[in-house]
């Protein structure tokens, strides 16, 4: 058995989980809902307060889709409980963020303003004080559609690896690269 998709998934209070007959799990939350379609390969089931999953075969394909599924089912139930958060650094000089609504327009050093529209279910904030690089925040219930955001912004301007200027996320360690060394 996949030692990931044999993992029971328990259920928060306030959550509610619904399995379809054609195999669509619905999560319920405080934070929203989400859902998301399971192959035919995978048998899902509620019982006493866990969700289980379960394949029929030993098919190598049925393997690696149990354990992907319950990854995916249990990112669900985390995000529609208790949300997911992502933080960005703008790192150099004259570099800003604003956000007005869904709309984020971001000041990277080129010769005009980036602006990007968020998806409805994506939370933004930006946190810009004096001599400390802004801080983009932010939030969705939706684990892959956060990922996929903050990617996209990141793109706008990466990191690079001599002074370390661009979109990074906090925390993140980048490698640095020496610069030229003057010839003796």
């Amino acid at each position: 058995m996949s030692r990931i998709g044999k993992l029971p998934i328990d259920i928060p209070q306030g959550v509610t989980v619904d399995v379809s007959s054609d195999n669509v799990v619905t999560v319920k939350g405080p934070k929203g809902q989400l859902s998301q379609k399971v192959g035919k390969a995978i048998a899902v089931k509620v019982e006493g307060g866990q969700l289980l999953l379960e394949r029929h075969t030993d098919e190598k394909s049925h393997k690696a889709q149990h354990g992907l599924y319950r990854a995916l089912v249990y990112n669900m139930v985390v995000g529609v409980s208790q949300g997911y958060t992502v933080q960005q650094e703008l790192v150099g000089v004259g570099y800003r963020a604003n956000a007005d609504g869904q709309v984020l327009e971001l000041g990277l050093g080129y010769s005009h303003g980036l602006f990007f529209v968020l998806p409805d279910e994506v939370k933004v904030s930006v946190k810009a004080e004096k001599r400390a690089n802004p801080i983009i925040t932010l939030e969705c219930c939706d684990k892959q559609l956060l990922g996929q955001v903050a990617a996209k912004i990141r793109s706008f301007r990466k990191p690079e690896p001599y002074k370390g200027k661009g979109i990074r996320f906090v925390g993140e360690v980048l490698r640095r690269k020496a610069g030229k060394s003057a010839k003796v």
